[in-house]
């Protein structure tokens, strides 16, 4: 099969994209390499998928590790492009996760969220429908929880109040699947992340902040004075769950019905799933635990809560654990292996 990877010099799409071509799949890899983190880690990160050179917009690339892995440098919000590509490359599943990432940042800048993870899902919607595939398979969050304080997060649960616009966009992105879904047969899934990390992480993320803050000597905000608790979910789980997903895609529910229907799922080729470790751990822990695998103590900088972010994150992953999805790293283990590769990156 012919896989479309949008993100792919992102941190979870680097990581599925390598997955993905030591399988035996053939990958296109999108991404737009844009600089809301350093773009270095971007290319260094398609450099170990064999990709060695700066492509211009609309340049398919050939991997020279990867024979069945081609790249190309393209915006969610180049309409015509994706158009073009699909008509040329036929794909048979889309994995999409390309996005404006960032909660704090969505809050600051809004009009990129907009124009990133609507209008360019809306791209990715629409050329699917000119030209079909078996799956799409689509990136949400589990920012889209917003308000909602009941726990463990289940997707049977409403998710109607985001508080970030970042949330907005992810839980605007469902509703948008769930229409194509339903008016064109698309089979489309959603997948709700919760807070990935590991080696080639985000630089904006907990872990990579930390870490390196820790490293140079300066101090660490922590929000919410520490009283905070994240559902860290390893990036190899992501990718294993990712790929169990990818190769079941959704049937419609012939039983369903409005007035008591499972919100997850519909009459349409639609479902959303939580994706997370399912074993919530609480921030200062996490600190700890960095401060044992560097030897060396944090200096905290106690912050009250910043808009946008919540209290406790905890997946339900019951309903994907009925199509055999099983986490399997704790977070001390991930942690040593996400500052083993730090050390080696840096060093």
């Amino acid at each position: 099969m012919k896989i479309l990877l949008t993100g792919a010099a992102g941190f979870i799409g680097f990581h599925l994209a390598e997955y993905l071509l030591k399988e035996g799949y053939e990958v296109v890899g999108f991404d737009a390499v844009n600089d809301y983190y350093e773009p270095v880690l971007k290319w260094n990160r398609l450099k170990e998928l064999g990709i060695i050179e700066n492509t211009f917009d609309g340049e398919l690339v050939q991997s020279i590790k990867y024979p069945s892995f081609r790249f190309i440098r393209m915006q969610l919000e180049n309409e015509a492009g994706i158009m073009s590509l699909f008509e040329k490359e036929g794909f048979d599943i889309v994995v999409n996760l390309a996005a404006q990432a960032g909660v704090g940042h969505s809050i600051r800048f809004p009009h990129t969220y907009v124009k990133s993870n609507i209008t360019g899902f809306l791209n990715i919607l629409e050329a699917c429908r000119v030209f079909p595939v078996k799956h799409l398979v689509y990136a949400s969050s589990s920012s889209v929880y917003g308000l909602n304080a009941l726990l463990p997060f289940s997707t049977v649960q409403r998710v109607d109040h985001p508080i970030s616009m970042y949330a907005a966009s992810k839980k605007s992105n469902e509703l948008m699947a769930h229409t194509y879904s339903h008016l064109f047969g698309i089979p489309t899934t959603g997948l709700r992340f919760f807070s990935v990390y590991g080696p080639w992480g985000r630089p904006d993320m907990a872990l990579f902040l930390f870490t390196e803050a820790i490293i140079k000597g300066k101090s660490i905000d922590v929000f919410n004075n520490g009283n905070m608790e994240r559902d860290f979910t390893y990036i190899s789980d992501i990718v294993e769950g990712i790929n169990l997903v990818m190769n079941n895609p959704p049937q419609p529910d012939k039983n369903w019905k409005a007035e008591s229907a499972d919100i997850a799922s519909s009459s349409a080729p639609y479902r959303i799933f939580n994706i997370g470790n399912n074993q919530p751990v609480k921030l200062m822990s996490f600190i700890e635990e960095i401060e044992n695998q560097l030897g060396k103590k944090a200096s905290l900088n106690l912050l009250p809560m910043q808009p946008g972010d919540v209290l406790a994150t905890f997946s339900d992953i019951s309903p994907l654990q009925k199509l055999g999805f099983q986490p399997k790293i704790d977070y001390k283990k991930g942690i040593f292996e996400f500052v083993k590769w730090y050390n080696s990156y840096y060093k």
